[in-house]
């Protein structure tokens, strides 16, 4: 089972499992937009925060960390009961698991990529979201593969747009070499003019009547 929240601007999605067992599942099966949160140093709930496509952890308003923050707080034995903790994010896919971690534990591929904050009790915020939480019973590995295959059929799009768009390019600048070799072919030096070559003509069929005359 897997719970469902709004952030209080109403732009974003959070989730979080319902035990540390789901939480595995969450950390295998994240998509590459989804941020994580967890309490520092403390045993927590995984927070999920799922960004817009394109968006950086700076992109993410301050308003919807504070949620993922307190939320993640509210949901720890033991920080739930302190006035303030810090707590941790970074995106999913910094996320390293081995098989020598239990579960819900984590390591990262880039700790300097993580953020750090530090979070007070603020029931008022809890009880915002809380009122948004929906149970759901996804299947997160389907999802995951959809957003993957929707990831590389834009790539595709993108990459054949790019192609048809330089192909369009290099074909106008072939005109415009053509036309500027033209250009350069009829210039008045290079060019013979009518009355010359009438006159040629001319000159040519006098000298052939008088030879066969004579």
């Amino acid at each position: 089972m897997v719970f469902y929240f709004t952030t209080r601007c109403g732009r974003f999605t959070l989730y979080m499992g319902k035990d540390k067992y789901e939480n595995e599942d969450l950390i295998a099966y994240g998509q590459p937009e989804d941020c994580w949160f967890h309490v520092d140093d403390l045993s927590s709930a995984h927070v999920y925060l799922r960004m817009k496509p394109g968006m950086t952890l700076d992109d993410i308003p301050p308003e919807a960390v504070l949620d993922c923050a307190t939320l993640v707080k509210a949901n720890s034995i033991v920080g739930c009961k302190k006035k303030s903790v810090y707590v941790i994010y970074t995106r999913w896919k910094n996320l390293k698991k081995t098989s020598d971690m239990v579960d819900g534990q984590v390591g990262f591929h880039r700790p300097e990529n993580i953020r750090r904050l530090q979070v007070e009790k603020d029931n008022a915020i809890v009880n915002a979201l809380n009122k948004t939480k929906v149970e759901k019973h996804p299947d997160l590995a389907a999802e995951q593969q959809q957003r993957l295959q929707q990831i590389q059929a834009e790539k595709k799009a993108k990459r054949r747009a790019e192609d048809k768009q330089k192909r369009i390019e290099d074909a106008e600048k072939r005109r415009l070499q053509e036309e500027s070799s033209y250009d350069r072919i009829m210039t008045s030096d290079n060019m013979t003019r009518n009355s010359e070559i009438r006159g040629t003509a001319d000159n040519t069929a006098a000298e052939e009547y008088e030879e066969d005359f004579f």
